[in-house]
């Protein structure tokens, strides 16, 4: 790796000594660092373990140790003599201080585990646990031709049968419910076989479960049964519901669906009995998951930005249809979402399709996401680099991917690496970073910005961070910057998954789009359309030509708008303005006026969805004249005068329909119909002033 000392000093402002061997003969300059007491940056992940073992045996250690992958990231690449500015760039966001904390979502379990499946099978997982979980099994049969083996004759374990089994909750709060249907009692079975082996329809098997649709009621189990009491057809059903910490599920469909499921429970293919793949690794897991449990809330809420209902009237569902762990549910009632923090997974991609910032992703949270890509963008443009792109994986799978294509340079002539100006940067989750920090990105100096997804993401994430690449690109084209600036990476699978992307990779290297002439100095604000407004406003100001009126947006994932409203059919109710979250919508309390200010609008829809004469348009774009901010009138008419004292209650077209509609009404003929044509004071004062007007104090 040819790496330049002098050059990543002179960018990242500091004195650096180049080292080749620090984890073996040069171990003491780690030492001596790290005794320092400042913040000590290891550009090597290899030895973490090694490192932290030093420390712990060295006296005096006052400093911060960090680790940064400089390796398959930059040196081990065909373009590693071009790599200074990306491994300045890493350098620098790794002395960036650790995200902040935020409050904690804590679990207990005490080990009671679920295993639902075949019996055999699951008795010989729960084998390998029992040590040090307690065990109850949900039989579910037997497996075809007992390939896991007979089950046990022993009772070991406390084992239960049922239908239609249902599971809700989280790690250490499980709750399992089912209909008792087996007319066999497993707690006074004695497992003695004897109805098995009398049954003439082999409607029992050995998990001691009656198949009603053999069963033709010969009843010969019953009578071999008398002793022990167990089998008794007769029994009513019963509903029962029992807790547990912890569920493995062995059964052939799932009995959570969810594409990421919630903590504590596992799902798995066993019909290879002990042999099934990835069984070892899931009984490591079980064991080791009794005891008390944390992880950080990754979500803030504020109901007031929130578009989800208004009055009970569903507008935004943005949050509730992407999250993949079933987390987010509506109270239209409350006129909120709820996030459950225990199912919550942290993934991000609710905050990141929200078009109003009500709900924010908080570790790390955008500010702090903000400063390391300009960090990084600014340690790279200060050591010389040009046109970089900035790809976002996961910690997981996607540091993965970019650590093998590293290694796979490094051996294979035919693959290149991560090119010298693709700088990767790890998030928790690839779906927690969305259009506000993209757009940022651009205009903090990067060309481009693309997202690094595997298998891990769930297909709606996919939708979701692509309808927020349409929006992104169409927003930058609209504003006269040509090119692709945004791009979903696929890490493929299988023996071309290197090759692929790498191709993709190097692709993405050799796009020069344009960009703004000047790097952008906004701090990225925690509120999402604050730092949307930030971003566009320096992106308009660098534009390359003249600017349009207004930019089209796409239909779906715009966060932007513009409404139109049929004066024809528009009665000024008004209950468009109440509906309104983001207070885009106004009246004008002096005349009837519906008044509108594009930049607060949302298109979140509530307004469409609450007018009564669905009068309501919404239309995608983005308004780049002043007038964005300002108030304009959408809609008025002239206000009806009371009849009786000429004073003004209402506008002459809601009047006039409503007189309209209840023209032919029998109770609103004659005097009672002129009193619609009156205030509510002259309306009071009429029908007490009337002298036909029957009174409730006539009535005797």
């Amino acid at each position: 790796m040819p790496l330049q000392p002098q050059a990543l000093g002179a960018a990242l402002n500091e004195t650096l000594t180049l080292h080749s061997a620090l984890c073996r003969r040069e171990v003491g300059a780690f030492q001596k660092a790290a005794q320092s007491g400042d913040d000590v940056v290891v550009a090597c992940t290899q030895e973490k373990r090694l490192f932290a073992e030093v420390g712990e045996q060295t006296q005096g250690v006052t400093s911060v140790v960090k680790f940064v992958n400089i390796r398959e990231t930059g040196g081990w690449s065909k373009d590693a003599a071009g790599a200074t500015p990306k491994i300045a760039a890493l350098l620098a966001a790794a002395h960036l201080p650790d995200a902040e904390p935020v409050a904690t979502v804590t679990y207990k379990s005490a080990g009671r585990l679920l295993i639902v499946g075949a019996l055999d099978q699951a008795e010989q997982i729960a084998a390998l646990v029992a040590d040090t979980l307690d065990v109850t099994i949900f039989a579910q049969g037997v497996s075809p031709q007992a390939q896991g083996g007979f089950p046990s004759q022993e009772r070991k374990y406390p084992v239960i049968s049922g239908e239609r089994l249902t599971l809700k909750g989280w790690l250490g709060a499980f709750e399992a419910s089912w209909d008792k249907t087996n007319a066999i009692d497993l707690d006074l079975c004695t497992r003695c076989n004897a109805c098995v082996a009398v049954c003439p329809e082999g409607a029992i098997d050995l998990s001691y479960q009656v198949d009603a649709a053999k069963c033709t009621s010969h009843r010969d189990c019953v009578a071999v049964c008398k002793v022990a009491g167990a089998i008794d057809f007769n029994r009513a059903p019963q509903k029962l519901t029992e807790a547990f910490d912890l569920v493995l599920d062995l059964g052939a469909t799932p009995l959570v669906a969810l594409h990421a499921p919630p903590q504590g429970y596992f799902a798995l293919n066993a019909s290879a009995g002990l042999a099934s793949p990835g069984l070892l690794a899931t009984v490591v897991k079980l064991r080791d998951m009794v005891g008390e449990f944390e992880k950080p809330k990754f979500f803030a809420y504020k109901q007031k930005f929130c578009a989800h209902s208004r009055n009970e009237t569903v507008g935004c569902n943005a949050c509730i249809d992407i999250c993949s762990a079933g987390a987010v549910s509506s109270q239209k009632e409350r006129q909120q979402i709820v996030v459950n923090p225990n199912l919550c997974v942290g993934c991000g991609a609710c905050t990141t399709v929200c078009p109003t910032g009500a709900l924010t992703y908080a570790y790390p949270r955008a500010s702090e996401q903000g400063v390391r890509i300009k960090t990084l963008l600014s340690a790279y443009t200060k050591a010389g680099g040009a046109q970089p792109v900035l790809l976002f994986h996961s910690q997981d799978s996607g540091q993965q991917a970019i650590e093998a294509l590293g290694r796979a340079a490094r051996l294979q002539k035919t693959v290149r690496g991560v090119p010298a100006n693709v700088i990767p940067q790890a998030l928790w989750h690839t779906a927690s970073v969305g259009l506000d920090l993209w757009l940022s990105a651009i205009a903090f100096g990067a060309s481009q910005v693309a997202v690094l997804v595997t298998r891990e993401e769930a297909p709606a994430y996919l939708e979701g961070l692509a309808e927020q690449m349409r929006v992104a690109q169409t927003l930058l084209n609209g504003l006269g910057y040509p090119g692709t600036h945004f791009h979903l990476v696929q890490a493929g699978e299988g023996a071309d998954a290197i090759a692929g992307l790498d191709a993709s990779l190097q692709l993405l290297a050799r796009g020069k789009p344009a960009v703004p002439a000047t790097a952008a100095r906004f701090a990225v604000a925690q509120e999402k359309r604050s730092t949307l407004d930030m971003a566009l406003d320096h992106l308009m100001s660098q534009a390359p030509a003249a600017l349009p009126e207004a930019i089209e947006l796409p239909i779906k994932g715009s966060p932007f708008g513009s409404l139109t409203v049929n004066a024809d059919t528009c009665t000024l109710c008004l209950s468009c303005v109440s509906a309104c979250p983001a207070s885009a919508l106004q009246d004008n309390p002096d005349r009837p006026q519906l008044k509108f200010i594009e930049k607060n609008c949302v298109q979140c829809g509530l307004c469409a969805v609450t007018c009564p004469e669905d009068a309501i348009t919404l239309q995608p774009r983005l308004l780049l004249t002043p007038q964005r901010k300002e108030a304009r009138v959408l809609n008025e008419s002239q206000p009806y005068q009371c009849i009786r004292c000429s004073k003004p209650f209402g506008t002459l077209k809601a009047i006039e329909s409503m007189l309209g509609k209840l023209a032919g009404h029998a109770m609103f003929q004659g005097a009672a119909a002129d009193r619609l044509k009156m205030c509510g004071d002259c309306r009071v004062i009429d029908i007490y002033s009337a002298d036909n007007e029957l009174k409730i104090t006539d009535i005797r």
